[in-house]
């Protein structure tokens, strides 16, 4: 079925467990879903038909420079006859190939080729290609990823490109990637570099509405990115994550409207029994014999420690939330209840589809006590020591005294003086032409228990982590004397020193009145508390929220 086409198909599933209710929206159901679309459109998701096509043209034109390379590298490697005569392929996935992009976003994309062009290959030759397309606004090549990529710009979209090479001496147009087989005979990275793909499709075989299941995906994951709880790379989920969760929801309610979909999500992930895996479909088809790792906590001791497991469908198997520690799964649950609490309140029709949706601004109020991360502003050292926030989260977590370490996803950017700070919508911000004086910032919360901790001495954690991002800069060729990272300890009153007059200000009267609930459960079981849509307002005149 084409998602966008806006059709409506019940495709079969073989989930792990029957459906809990088989039945279809009635008219109230499917009015609130209208409801809820119309909210989502307020927030800007939904691209225009314009963009849409920009996006296929783009597509494109990569997929004739993808053409064009593949033969260039075979000519140099076999006949020019028989060069002229190969082929690879584009596959999208992510977002884009789930028919749930935002206007804006990037597009991920992967380059299949035959088996003679190899990875060095495309990162030697590719790059230079793709910046011969006309409005091509830049192309990095980023080797060191996790799974290799190379980031692109073209016509004003951002483009994510990976590769993979399969034991194919061709590769045809008609390629499936769900053949298990073409598995055999490759590397690890390749098998990362597919499953992007592999798994959007089994994902979109597996659920059986997907019109309700886009239209609650982009609910859940517009939520999670306003409640700050959308990031794989700081501990909390990704997109992956959240895609799954919300799969296995429309499991269980094949036919369900997008709203009723929206609230049996919060209803069921808020009790989950996270011991037990969340899966969509079982793994006893796969072949063993292609020998890769798959998730599985009684034969891999390091899976027993997963504190959330959402297991990818294709093979090989993987938790898609391993980075998740103690305090962001207390977090996120205790979003789930609050999000639960709200969308009944909604569904009541009580409280506008707004309420769900809004931001948390209250992170500042909820501790009395933070770490400060200061760090210089080049892009690739930021993006390192981001990656490594989760790695120092844990060191805190292993002091008995600390009950939570909250990172805000959110970065902040200011002088070396820390005198005039800019929330940034992005998690990791780009620098100014003035980068020399700026410095990036983010903030952990710390919350101890209680009569405990005021004390506790830090310091090793913050040298070894220092240390830590030191050495993989110096191992990945990139660092530099001028890249530094400084980590601070700080009560709530000095937070005076970095952030904005104002926005100092309008917390320390918040905090005082305790019109913020704490820990951000700011509603009851029938409203949201007076007073906070003022303090919302202030919040986002000071912080500048997008």
């Amino acid at each position: 079925m084409n998602v966008m086409g806006g059709q409506r198909v019940l495709a079969s599933t073989s989930g792990t467990t029957a459906p809990i209710s088989t039945c279809g929206p009635n008219g109230s159901d499917l009015w609130a879903s209208r409801q809820l679309e119309s909210c989502l459109r307020s927030y800007g998701l939904f691209e225009s038909a314009a963009e849409t096509e920009r996006r296929k043209n783009v597509l494109s034109r990569l997929n004739q420079i993808v053409q064009k390379w593949v033969r260039e590298v075979s000519a140099k490697k076999m006949p020019k006859q028989s060069a002229q005569l190969m082929a690879g392929k584009i596959f999208t996935f992510g977002s884009y190939r789930l028919g749930v992009h935002t206007k804006g976003a990037d597009i991920d994309t992967l380059v299949v080729a035959p088996r003679h062009v190899q990875r060095s290959d495309f990162f030697d030759t590719f790059p230079k290609m793709l910046s011969q397309i006309p409005n091509c606004e830049y192309v990095r090549a980023v080797r060191q990823a996790f799974v290799p990529v190379i980031k692109t710009k073209i016509e004003g979209i951002e483009v994510d490109v990976v590769f993979a090479k399969l034991a194919l001496n061709n590769i045809p147009q008609d390629l499936d990637l769900s053949d298990g087989s073409l598995l055999k005979n490759i590397d690890e990275k390749t098998v990362l570099s597919l499953n992007g793909s592999r798994v959007a499709d089994d994902i979109l075989r597996l659920v059986p509405n997907r019109e309700s299941f886009c239209l609650a995906l982009r609910a859940v994951k517009l939520w999670a990115k306003r409640r700050g709880i959308y990031s794989n790379v700081l501990g909390f989920f990704g997109g992956a994550s959240w895609t799954l969760l919300v799969a296995h929801t429309c499991q269980l309610y094949p036919r369900a409207s997008a709203a009723t979909l929206l609230q049996k999500f919060f209803e069921l992930f808020r009790q989950w029994e996270w011991s037990k895996p969340v899966l969509l479909r079982r793994n006893s088809d796969d072949d063993p014999s292609l020998g890769f790792t798959v998730w599985d906590p009684q034969k891999n001791g390091r899976d027993r420690h997963h504190l959330m497991p959402i297991i990818t469908p294709s093979y090989p198997q993987r938790n898609s939330t391993y980075n998740v520690s103690k305090s962001t799964k207390t977090i996120i649950i205790n979003e789930l209840i609050r999000g639960s609490q709200i969308i009944n309140n909604i569904i009541s029709g009580d409280v506008p589809w707004d309420s769900l949706f809004e931001s948390d601004e209250n992170f500042f109020i909820k501790y009395e006590h933070f770490i400060v991360l200061l760090v210089s502003p080049d892009a690739q050292w930021m993006g390192l020591v981001e990656s490594k926030i989760r790695i120092l989260v844990q060191k805190l977590e292993r002091h008995t005294c600390i009950r939570l370490a909250h990172v805000n996803p959110k970065c902040f950017t200011g002088s070396r003086t820390h005198t005039s700070l800019v929330l940034r919508s992005r998690t990791v911000c780009a620098p100014k032409d003035n980068a020399k004086t700026q410095t990036i910032m983010w903030f952990i919360g710390i919350e101890f228990n209680k009569g405990q901790g005021i004390n506790v001495d830090l310091t090793r954690d913050f040298q070894s982590f220092v240390q830590m991002v030191t050495n993989v800069g110096k191992s990945g060729n990139f660092f530099k004397p001028e890249m530094t990272c400084d980590t601070k300890r700080v009560n709530w009153k000095e937070l005076e020193n970095y952030l904005p007059t104002e926005v100092f200000k309008t917390m320390e009267t918040a905090k005082s009145a305790k019109i913020c609930g704490k820990r951000g459960l700011e509603y009851t079981n029938s409203s949201p508390k007076k007073g906070k849509t003022a303090l919302k307002t202030q919040l986002i005149q000071v912080y500048k929220v997008n």
